[in-house]
């Protein structure tokens, strides 16, 4: 075991001293790394094959100028970027993220989340993500429109149904896509309807794709229910954010029985003792792209605290589906004294460390993104699979699909964990079960 622990920390030393600034990435890498080290220890030719050093270092980091012109006519420009980070079970498969925030740490350590996410589906998908620095907020459909067709411009080079397979992610939604295949169709001169998922169902997109990571959250919680021989029914439920993951994970909990009295968006977060009215909030965020303050407008019998992190709602279930980091070890504690017993992260590493240890040391049960959220990816590796088959599959049917594949991610999950003696813990099963597929393949594929 000391030999393992001690091959974890050369690695994680190189990434620090490599990329010192990349905190994102170095945060995403420990981990996962750090669950490793029973596994490690019991099978040495990982570090014979330096599977880690090769994992931590992309295949191609792709990094490029995006010039568009906005509606005053001033030539603006963005940086875009591509990971492509691991291909070792399939084509690089990751969303792609427009947001103020997005650098080479953001990308990476997305990407590098998404090797393993992809491989607990059990679909033939590797690792990678991307975006651009732009911000979509306040800018004209038209300006939306050009910046996107610019970025696809370049990107194109990189990618393919075979190669490459983009996704959204936030500031990225079926519009944005759409656009992006439209470019992509343009530049390429075919229609290659596997090269994107995350399309509109009328150009090759899959039904239930769009509730997809929101339900496959719930899924997930479901089957850690079920290992108490408890159900949704009657749990109070709090969510961070109120997009697309936060909107359907709200969906499917009130289906389930669930009662859901808090969310949020950056400006704060709107708590209803009688449970979120779900319509509200689509036509607000969806429809009228309004704050989710206006919810209290209409709801006397709501409030609107603004300002404020929604942790401080007391709930039996906590489902962080907003941004990477937005709960910390204060959040923690809080959410701990006020008797949650589960958190799903909804969101790409919502969670900071020192979080995560929290949970860990109080017996909460996590679920941790790249197994709980995994559900978005889930339905767009099925999206691929229909357009390479030119058929198109139920809404019915894809969400049977996906509910099969969370439980499966959650089965992996579990059964790892207890292998490795994790006492039942979520986060190292989930890494070790990633993991293993991912090196394997590397393995039998030799050194590349």
């Amino acid at each position: 075991m000391e030999d393992a622990k001690k091959y974890i920390e050369d690695v994680l030393e190189t990434v620090k001293e490599r990329d010192p600034h990349e905190e994102e990435f170095y945060q995403a890498v420990k981990e996962i790394f750090d669950s490793l080290a029973p596994y490690l220890a019991e099978h040495p030719k990982y570090q014979q094959f330096g599977i880690l050093e090769r994992l931590v270092e992309p295949d191609r980091f792709i990094s490029f100028r995006v010039p568009w012109v906005d509606d005053q006519g001033a030539v603006q420009v963005n940086r875009g970027y591509r990971v492509q980070f691991n291909a070792a079970i399939g084509p690089y498969k990751g969303g792609l993220r427009f947001h103020p925030t997005v650098n080479s740490s953001i990308v990476k350590f997305l990407a590098f989340e998404q090797i393993f996410k992809n491989a607990l589906t059990g679909q033939p998908i590797g690792g990678g993500k991307g975006g651009a620095d732009f911000d979509p907020k306040n800018k004209s459909n038209a300006e939306i429109m050009r910046f996107t067709q610019s970025f696809m411009t370049e990107l194109s080079k990189h990618i393919g149904p075979n190669v490459d397979v983009p996704a959204g992610d936030i500031g990225v939604g079926g519009r944005e896509i759409n656009y992006m295949v439209g470019q992509y169709r343009k530049l390429r001169g075919s229609s290659e309807a596997g090269v994107f998922t995350g399309k509109g169902v009328d150009i090759g997109g899959s039904l239930t794709r769009a509730e997809s990571t929101g339900y496959g959250v719930i899924y997930f919680v479901e089957n850690m229910l079920k290992e108490f021989n408890e159900s949704l029914t009657g749990k109070k439920i709090i969510v961070s954010g109120s997009g697309k993951v936060s909107i359907y994970a709200m969906e499917k909990a009130i289906e389930l029985g669930a009662r859901v009295v808090a969310c949020s968006d950056s400006s704060g977060y709107i708590y209803d003792e009688k449970g979120i009215d779900l319509e509200t909030v689509k036509r607000l965020k969806e429809v009228e792209g309004k704050r989710i303050s206006a919810y209290a407008e209409e709801h006397d019998h709501s409030s609107f605290y603004g300002g404020e992190k929604i942790w401080q709602v007391a709930c039996d279930i906590a489902l962080p589906c907003a941004t990477q980091n937005e709960l910390d070890e204060n959040d923690a504690s809080t959410l701990i004294h006020n008797g949650v017993s589960i958190v799903a992260e909804g969101a790409n590493m919502p969670c900071t460390l020192k979080a995560v240890e929290q949970f860990r040391e109080n017996h909460v049960g996590f679920a941790p993104s790249k197994a709980a959220n995994a559900g978005g990816v889930a339905v767009s590796a099925l999206e691929m699979a229909q357009n390479s088959a030119r058929v198109s599959w139920t809404f019915e049917e894809v969400d049977r699909q996906l509910k099969e594949i969370m439980q499966n991610i959650f089965d992996q999950s579990l059964s790892a964990g207890r292998q490795y003696k994790c006492e039942d813990n979520l986060i190292d099963g989930a890494n070790i079960a990633g993991f293993k597929r991912v090196a394997d393949a590397m393995i039998a594929q030799g050194v590349l």
